[in-house]
């Protein structure tokens, strides 16, 4: 007899994949709003983001905040994607069944945009350190926790792919 799943915490989680859902479409929805406002109000972006002398040529500035804004969309669509993934995952908790070859597939999927959002922080590192040598003060921080953590989701997802297949080679027999 397998343990069921706790409603309490499934709920919850489901509920709070859904906020972050939301919340991560907002931050879509802001960055797409503000890729235009970079031109209709350049000259305060300037100014908001050049504080102390520049150590290269400021008029990389605005652009290159442009151009990470619209690289952030590409990490709210991979997040948007590992959220929907994780409530498909989380609902065939709930069914009681959660090992079917789907989810090892939903994993496969977490673990590819775990790596797009890592390698876009990388980007973003780079962004960061052109926009404070234009005379910004952006404070960005880099951990390779989230490397692990791809690594990590690539393996359980091959182990989740193992043992679904054991699984069904195990129902073939009885």
């Amino acid at each position: 007899m397998s343990p069921k799943p706790d409603p309490g915490a499934l709920g919850a989680s489901h509920l709070l994949l859904w906020i972050f859902l939301v919340l991560n479409l907002g931050v879509g929805v802001m960055l797409v709003l503000a890729v235009p406002a970079t031109f209709v109000f350049e000259a305060q972006f300037f100014e908001f983001f050049s504080k102390k002398p520049p150590r290269i040529d400021s008029s990389w500035l605005v652009p290159t905040l442009r151009v990470w804004m619209v690289s952030a969309l590409a990490m709210v669509a991979a997040v948007h994607i590992v959220f929907r993934r994780l409530l498909e995952m989380v609902a065939t908790v709930r069914t009681g069944d959660p090992f079917v070859p789907e989810n090892a597939a939903r994993l496969q999927t977490i673990a590819w945009c775990s790596l797009v959002i890592e390698v876009l922080r990388l980007l973003f590192g780079l962004f960061a350190s052109t926009v404070n040598a234009a005379g910004s003060n952006i404070e960005f921080n880099y951990s390779l926790t989230g490397w692990l953590a791809v690594a990590l989701t690539f393996v359980l997802a091959r182990v989740f792919e193992h043992g679904t297949r054991m699984r069904d080679d195990l129902g073939t027999m009885i």
